[in-house]
């Protein structure tokens, strides 16, 4: 019997099994390197170990640091989670060979499947070889272990190929220990499907159903469901003979999921991931089941019925990530002030209010999930539960995520892989509510005036100007104090308080609520114009950054400055990239590593290079200035 679970993970997922532990009776033991050492799941475990290690990154990878922090933490068994050693063979043998049950698929099963070339080997499927022609384009390159769009590299120009594989191969090491890659044909327009599987040690095999995938931006996942909608029959079918032949060739126990491209009508097989997948709680809504405990049972060697549940209804999951869709989705880190979704929608997250989002790991905050009996109401409720969610903190995909569910291809079913780099620009488009400023200007106006900060009751027209995110557009709004209260030209100013303001626009009457963070708070003594000068206000969810009337000029930037959008690490320059150069807009000049994963500095026009202080290996913070380009001039 399990009595005590070690989550050989952190965040998101350690949160997640930890929760099914508690209602379980069974004790948690976190692992943590020193960056988590205060992460919520960390808090939330009954014992945590530190594990020690040369960067953050790789702290989790330490499989006998693990097996001794379980032995030592008095554990008996344990849970991999997803990503870092979850699928790793040695690791699930490490496990059992100091005598602790593991939590997952027998280390054979693991060898067979977690290897993407040698999964495709069983299942008949040869990669490309070495000798790739402009014949075989578009081709894909994906790293053997592991997921998430990690290593994986989509070649359209065979000029590009060698350098796509080292990316590839420098992400895949990175993120998994292991930086072996395969190039496999790249599919067009084709759906990204699943199927849940779940195995006992007697021989029992469910299919607990699919799921549709095909939403991802960079082969990462952002919105997930189950069922697959408008699955033809036939394709179904097949998936499932295949996803139980697959469990039945490698001797498979546990939950795991085989994915599947499906085109023209048929499917095929892409590979078996051997653990837990970050999109199972849709499954676990519509089968009324928790994956989790399943997980227990069978590890504890008791069987599962003849037969799964019957599913019901409908399951979207969206993906929250703290990262900036203005800036090629580059992830944002900082203080977490405000998660909170509404009641009627699942919550899976690593973080809460005050956690510090840092630069080490993936930039997921939340994966929020709603089921409903049919596939347009959980649709719908899902979208209404995130854009009334309070995130406030770094820049996030939300606005990204609500436009997306609302958007007539997903809503009609008829998405497939290529859905972002068809839409992305007009789901990316800066949209705000234009008085949004104003309700923040008026709200900071009467906390002032509340407590002392505001002494002329009567006085000139006041201006404000407001930086508003992710779109980085400028706001300068106008009011003013009279002896009824505050005003403001065309608006019927209805009531102010702090934290809520009420506008009358047209004859319509809105709500806005308002939440400020920043240096100084309402009650504080100082309230002149500086001391709101940098705050973050949040107005129904908008971010808006208080500005200066005046910008100082030692803050100015050259123009075509390339400043790092992310803390991180130079990890590569542009070949022969020196002052002096010429280069072409949107070329690759600098590389950062960071979130385990490359990002690219392009040139943002066609000029000469007229600064570089990027060098490989230097730590920049967000900001930083890499290099300077001159516009060449017409």
């Amino acid at each position: 019997m399990i009595t005590s679970v070690l989550v050989a993970n952190r965040g998101e997922i350690t949160c997640r099994v930890f929760r099914t532990c508690r209602e379980l009776g069974i004790r948690t033991v976190a692992l943590h390197s020193d960056p988590d050492a205060d992460a919520l799941h960390v808090r939330e475990a009954d014992l945590a170990v530190r594990l020690p290690g040369a960067t953050p990154a790789d702290t989790y990878l330490r499989a006998d640091l693990v097996v001794k922090a379980a032995l030592d933490a008095g554990a008996d068994a344990v849970h991999p989670g997803y990503g870092f050693l979850s699928e790793n063979a040695d690791f699930a043998r490490a496990v059992a060979d100091a005598g602790l049950t593991w939590i997952g698929p027998p280390p054979a099963a693991i060898e067979a499947m977690a290897s993407k070339t040698r999964a495709k080997e069983l299942m008949g499927i040869a990669p490309l070889g070495s000798d790739i022609t402009a014949d075989d384009l578009p081709v894909l390159v994906k790293a053997s272990a592991g997921g998430g769009g990690r290593g994986m590299r989509v070649v359209r120009e065979l000029a590009a190929l060698d350098g796509d594989l080292e990316a590839a191969r420098s992400e895949a090491l990175s993120a998994f220990g292991d930086g072996e890659v395969f190039v496999e044909p790249y599919v067009e327009g084709g759906r990204h499907v699943e199927a849940q599987v779940l195995a006992d040690a007697h021989g029992t095999v469910w299919i607990l159903g699919t799921r549709d995938c095909s939403l991802q931006r960079r082969h990462q996942k952002v919105i997930e469901e189950a069922p697959a909608p408008d699955l033809i029959r036939g394709v179904s079918d097949v998936m499932y003979e295949m996803a139980e032949r697959a469990c039945r060739a490698t001797g498979y126990v546990g939950a795991g999921t085989v994915e599947f491209l499906v085109a023209d009508g048929r499917a095929h097989f892409l590979e078996m991931n051997t653990r837990l997948q970050v999109e199972h709680p849709v499954t676990e809504a519509v089968f009324g089941i928790d994956l989790v405990a399943l997980q227990l049972r069978v590890a504890e060697g008791e069987a599962l019925d003849p037969e799964p549940p019957a599913p019901r209804g409908h399951a979207v999951e969206a993906r929250l990530y703290a990262e900036d869709p203005a800036a090629s989705f580059a992830p944002q880190t900082g203080t977490l002030h405000r998660l909170h979704v509404p009641d009627s929608v699942r919550l899976d997250t690593g973080y809460t209010d005050g956690d510090t989002i840092g630069v080490h790991y993936d930039a997921m905050l939340a994966k929020v999930v709603a089921h409903a009996p049919t596939r347009t109401a959980a649709v719908r409720a899902l979208a209404g539960a995130l854009e009334r969610a309070e995130v406030h903190g770094p820049v996030t995909n939300r606005e990204l995520l609500v436009r997306s569910l609302r958007h007539p291809e997903f809503a009609e079913a008829r998405m497939d892989t290529g859905f972002y780099e068809r839409h992305l620009d007009e789901l990316t488009a800066p949209h705000e509510d234009p008085y949004a400023p104003l309700a923040a200007a008026l709200a900071q106006a009467v906390g002032r005036s509340r407590f002392g900060g505001f002494r002329n009751v009567l006085s000139q027209p006041q201006v404000k100007r407001y930086r508003a995110e992710p779109a980085g557009t400028e706001h300068e709004v106008r009011y003013r104090h009279t002896r009824d209260g505050l005003a403001a030209d065309g608006v019927h100013v209805v009531g102010v308080a702090p934290h809520l303001v009420v506008l009358e626009v047209g004859g319509v009457r809105r709500k806005f609520t308002v939440s400020t963070y920043g240096g100084a708070a309402y009650g504080g003594a100082a309230y002149g114009s500086a001391a709101y000068e940098g705050h973050r206000v949040y107005v129904n969810g908008l971010a808006l950054t208080a500005l200066p009337r005046f910008t100082d000029p030692s803050e100015q930037r050259a123009p075509g400055s390339l400043l790092a959008p992310m803390p991180g690490t130079v990890v590569r320059v542009a070949e022969g990239l020196t002052e002096g150069a010429a280069v072409t807009a949107g070329q690759p000049l600098i590389w950062l590593e960071a979130m385990k994963m490359e990002h690219r500095i392009l040139a943002p026009a066609s000029g000469t290079l007229t600064a570089l202080h990027a060098a490989v290996g230097r730590q920049v913070e967000v900001g930083a200035l890499l290099a300077v380009v001159q516009e060449e001039q017409s």
